[in-house]
């Protein structure tokens, strides 16, 4: 808070309000996967973006009731997947819990040995550089390892509650 501004008491945020709200944002899909010691692990994330160039370093936001994050941490490395319009079914796959998340799914090792999905748009090789408490989700800060996209492809967006951009309504 700066000097001088007035002591004003937290509103509360009805959390679906800003749920509604924060949904006209559009953003990317990606899933992020990591090679463990009992074999693949991977979740859905939307909570991505660019940190830093110098040094190169991403971040997104995991739940803190993820129960993959905890398996990806311990690996130490992960790659990022940004998901590709038509791969609207991975992320649901990846979204879930208690199931095999690599059913059926192609991929293929990444240049540090992480899951890397077949047809995505771009992929991020990256390494735990940092967490932080973020509420409800965990922050974490990754260094860039290696990296490549298929400009080709165009990306999977997300959009007050629905893949693709919806109709203003």
């Amino acid at each position: 808070m700066s000097a001088g501004a007035p002591d004003v008491p937290p509103q509360v945020v009805d959390p679906r309000v800003m749920r509604d709200v924060l949904g006209h944002f559009v953003s990317g899909v990606t899933v992020v996967t990591a090679m463990g010691a009992d074999g693949p692990a991977g979740f859905t994330c939307q909570s991505f973006s660019s940190l830093s160039l110098d040094p190169p370093l991403v971040a997104f936001a995991p739940s803190r009731t993820s129960t993959t994050w905890p398996r990806l941490r311990e690996a130490g490395r992960f790659c990022v997947n940004v998901l590709a319009e038509d791969q609207h079914g991975l992320s649901g796959q990846f979204a879930r819990s208690g199931t095999d998340k690599f059913a059926g799914v192609g991929w293929a090792p990444s240049p540090h040995g992480s899951p890397m999905l077949d047809g995505g748009v771009a992929w991020i090789d990256s390494e735990l550089w940092a967490e932080y408490d973020g509420g409800d989700h965990t922050i974490v800060v990754a260094r860039v390892l290696d990296l490549g996209a298929d400009a080709a492809r165009s990306p999977l967006l997300f959009h007050r509650g629905g893949y693709g951009l919806r109709a203003a309504g």
